[in-house]
């Protein structure tokens, strides 16, 4: 099954999980906009123009999902299934295998759990419905609410590489990744 396939809006107990559209988009920039949360994403966005436009040539517009709280977008979430590294004799086997997951969150919605509870959710499609034996997720090693989120979700720390991510503000940081193999899932 791909993304395209899966039946969208998913509901958690407290929030409705479903693809961005375009009109989403004032929202999302609203939040990823904010300096506390900009703070930790891979770009700080100051144009809406700009924004959109590195979104949609990059493909990540492709890959986002938003998080409603009744009538409210108070974050988004990141969707991208890739193909494992695999030898060529076993490339095919290693396709469309692991998936990586991230999110934005709006300060106010912070500390109550909400992006473990919609991860948890992208956790069980990834490995039900995609299919997926593999989740990743990547942080500054700084981030230390990232990094809760990924240990709440029973992800296991594989890598903390030193000084290899630049951040905008705080120079050279120690990168991390976290993963969850499917046999290590707990619905």
């Amino acid at each position: 099954m791909s993304f395209d396939q899966i039946a969208w809006p998913r509901r958690t107990d407290r929030l409705t999980i479903r693809p961005a559209t375009a009109s989403d988009l004032p929202a999302v920039f609203a939040v990823r906009s904010l300096p506390e949360v900009a703070e930790w994403m891979p770009d700080r966005p100051t144009s809406y123009d700009e924004w959109v436009l590195r979104l949609g040539g990059s493909g990540a517009f492709d890959r986002m999902l938003v998080m409603e709280r009744g009538d409210a977008i108070v974050g988004d979430l990141y969707l991208h299934v890739e193909n494992a590294w695999a030898q060529l004799e076993v490339r095919e086997a290693g396709a469309g295998v692991q998936a990586e997951i991230g999110w934005s969150l709006a300060p106010a919605y912070q500390g109550q759990g909400l992006v473990t509870e919609a991860c948890g959710e992208l956790l069980r499609i990834c490995f039900v419905e995609l299919g997926v034996r593999r989740v990743v997720a990547n942080a500054f090693a700084d981030n230390t609410p990232s990094l809760r989120v990924m240990e709440r979700l029973g992800m296991t720390c594989e890598a903390r590489n030193r000084a290899d991510s630049l951040h905008r503000d705080r120079g050279w940081l120690d990168g991390v990744t976290y993963a969850l193999l499917r046999e290590e899932w707990q619905t």
